[in-house]
């Protein structure tokens, strides 16, 4: 089930923040908790290769990765091992790839709901989703959980993925409707350790190309701690200015002179 909270206030914020847990084994605080931001309140959870594909996207998915991989191992021999190398190294470089981004920092996915061009800021309402990172990993096959377990770990890395599974199709076949593998990347360069970053990776069998599955209606289905947090676009560029003051920008986002110009351009952005 997803709950839906509107938020009016930037007091409101400070529960998802502070969004932790205290551990008794670990006798520190943690939070299972996932985020995503989105500029537009209108806009749906999807794929980037559902998106640009529609419902052709299982047909093209495979022609998309060789390609890429064929131009692109020039610069990173590896990915021609690993096609969960060549699905994170495609997302982060704009490749219409199934995987689907999220962060740890509930202030990064703010910063990305937060990030529209400064002449449309606060002109529509924005959206800050959550999911329970434990609650997906419960739902994984067993093997898939076994791998976590004997790795002591709450979130995939390739090497661990490459040891439970090594195609998609294997991967779609394990997974069919009920679950989701959830992914750290690798640290390949600064923007992506700054945007404390990992990636769903949505099965066919969820996101379907002809429509009648989205992610969404999966999350509502299947899940009970999502929540769907609508911010109200009269408080956005008072976030936005909160944002700033905690140095949770372009400039740190985005390290290098493309980031700086965008921080720049929005903060000496002249309202009317």
């Amino acid at each position: 089930m997803i709950t839906v909270k509107t938020i009016t206030t930037i007091e409101q914020l400070g529960p998802i923040i502070f969004d932790q847990e205290f551990s008794e084994e670990l006798k520190r605080y943690r939070s299972r908790s996932l985020y995503k931001g989105l500029s537009n309140a209108q806009w749906h959870l999807s794929t980037s290769l559902y998106r640009n594909c529609m419902a052709k996207k299982d047909q093209l998915e495979g022609t998309i990765l060789r390609t890429f991989t064929k131009y692109a191992s020039f610069e990173d021999p590896a990915l021609k091992n690993s096609v969960w190398r060549q699905l994170i190294i495609g997302q982060h470089h704009g490749l219409p790839t199934r995987m689907l981004d999220w962060t740890y920092s509930p202030l990064i996915a703010m910063h990305f709901a937060t990030s529209a061009e400064p002449v449309k800021l606060g002109s529509r309402d924005a959206l800050l989703w959550k999911i329970d990172g434990e609650e997906l990993n419960e739902r994984l096959p067993d093997k898939y959980r076994r791998e976590l377990r004997n790795s002591n770990a709450h979130m995939y890395t390739v090497e661990m993925l490459e040891r439970v599974t090594g195609s998609l199709r294997e991967y779609d076949l394990d997974m069919k409707d009920h679950a989701m593998v959830l992914m750290e990347p690798p640290s390949i360069d600064q923007r992506i350790i700054n945007q404390y970053a990992s990636f769903a990776i949505i099965p066919e069998g969820i996101e379907k190309a002809d429509g009648s599955g989205t992610i969404e209606q999966w999350l509502d289905q299947n899940t009970e701690n999502t929540v769907k947090y609508i911010i109200d676009k009269d408080i956005i560029w008072r976030i936005r200015d909160m944002l700033d003051q905690m140095n949770i920008n372009e400039r740190i986002i985005y390290p290098g002179l493309d980031g700086l110009s965008q921080w720049l351009m929005r903060r000496y952005y002249v309202t009317k």
